[in-house]
């Protein structure tokens, strides 16, 4: 049985300061790095208690995974009515969201960070790289049911699938703009989803 509201023990948690907190350590990522990062610059930049900041994240992996992995929850597939639309879509999002400095900031340092870190690895993938995969589960279930991708063979296939299809566009998309500094302009975008496309629906 529940307890009624009038019996719950504690403060509940404020969603205007976990906001304020994770705005407050991806500014302190773009700005001091992850070596310069500690959880009091951000309680002070958030205008937060320690114990606060504490008592939600415990430590500073999972403050900075969860400041990253908030701004891909923006992130969506809409059904658009084709394919090339879909992905075209999904790409510009990504992209605008690698076009802010303090994104760009943000997922270099995580990355970097993750490299020589097994478990903040295992992290990332959990809280950013699984969920986005979700995306490319969606648009390859709704391009199969308009009839432009064939059904799957296996659940093996198809996760195999997906994980080719994410890896394709996630890492295409950010070795242009985070490695070479280049744009991923429209023309840029309808040029990689052509190819992309080519071997998907041939």
């Amino acid at each position: 049985m529940t307890e009624p509201p009038t019996a719950r023990k504690g403060r509940p948690r404020s969603a205007e300061a976990d906001r304020a907190i994770l705005a407050a350590t991806r500014a302190a990522l773009a700005e001091l790095g992850w070596g310069g990062l500690t959880m009091g610059d951000v309680a002070t930049r958030a205008g937060v208690a320690k114990t606060t900041l504490y008592r939600r994240w415990p430590s500073k992996n999972e403050l900075v995974v969860d400041a990253v992995a908030v701004l891909f929850d923006e992130l969506a597939m809409a059904d658009l009515g084709s394919l090339r639309a879909d992905i075209e879509a999904v790409v510009r999002q990504f992209a605008g969201l690698l076009a802010q400095p303090e994104s760009q900031a943000a997922l270099l340092a995580l990355f970097a960070e993750a490299s020589r870190d097994p478990a903040l690895r295992l992290r990332v993938r959990e809280s950013i790289i699984d969920p986005q995969k979700e995306l490319v589960r969606l648009g390859r279930a709704a391009a199969q049911a308009r009839g432009e991708l064939a059904a799957d063979t296996s659940p093996e296939a198809a996760c195999e699938d997906i994980d080719i299809i994410f890896d394709t566009i996630a890492g295409a998309v950010e070795h242009r703009m985070l490695v070479s500094g280049e744009p991923a302009s429209p023309a840029w975008i309808s040029r990689f989803t052509t190819l992309l496309l080519t071997p998907l629906t041939s």
